[in-house]
């Protein structure tokens, strides 16, 4: 049978000084570790937050399709990802910068701060793009000379708009529920500036759990083409 070579460390144990205090150590040693891991979580909600964001639907403008007190979950890289470092719970801006890596698209469903008063939040559906020319007759919604196709099925409205060309960078926005929404027609187009993100998934309440459908919208097709559901 082979003997087993002992291999124990021999190096001498020095002496504790007088006057040393491990229980003080390991409380700073807990200490930093906390504050470590707080540091990590914050950085994770930072990070998180940068791509998606939780929001609650305020108001009726986007009956029947979307209603008051809903959540949705919203896709803040859709069309201007950045850096979007802000205190958590309180929501405090600290620092901002975004770049814009595309538009949106005709019937899409959007975030974005209202241009009047960027504190507020609205949601509303992308009708026109850049150089289209959008019209209100009657309720009815034409985007250069076209009906627009409506699948989603808005409540429609009873009011005339004139004639708005959509400027470069900026796009024509409307809620559903056509005459109870502050919208585009009656303050213009909405700079892509403010756009926070693309509506991506409803969660609350549990019977409107869905994905949210985005129409590519054609005005010259007669009708939309399939949702596209993709985020």
């Amino acid at each position: 049978m082979t003997d087993l070579e002992e291999t124990t460390s021999r190096t001498p144990v020095q002496p504790q000084a007088q006057g040393s205090s491990p229980t003080g150590n390991s409380i700073g040693a807990a200490v930093w570790e906390m504050v470590q891991v707080l540091g990590l979580a914050l950085l994770m909600v930072i990070l998180i937050r940068n791509f998606v964001q939780n929001y609650r639907i305020d108001g009726i403008s986007m009956e029947p399709n979307f209603h008051d007190g809903q959540f949705l979950i919203v896709n803040r890289y859709a069309y201007c990802p950045g850096i979007n470092i802000e205190i958590p719970v309180v929501n405090t801006p600290i620092f901002q910068k975004t770049w814009c890596v595309r538009q949106p698209k005709r019937g899409e469903v959007i975030i974005f701060e209202y241009p009047q008063d960027p504190e507020k939040d609205f949601i509303k559906r992308v009708i026109g793009l850049p150089g289209d020319v959008v019209e209100v007759r009657n309720g009815e919604v034409f985007v250069n000379g076209q009906r627009l196709p409506e699948p989603f099925g808005p409540y429609p409205g009873s009011y005339s708009a004139g004639a708005v060309t959509v400027g470069e960078n900026e796009v024509y926005v409307m809620g559903d529920n056509r005459n109870n929404s502050n919208d585009s027609h009656l303050w213009g187009p909405l700079p892509e500036e403010y756009i926070i993100g693309k509506a991506l998934v409803s969660y609350w309440p549990p019977r409107y759990w869905s994905v949210v459908p985005h129409y590519d919208l054609d005005p010259g097709a007669g009708q939309a083409s399939a949702a596209d559901t993709n985020g």
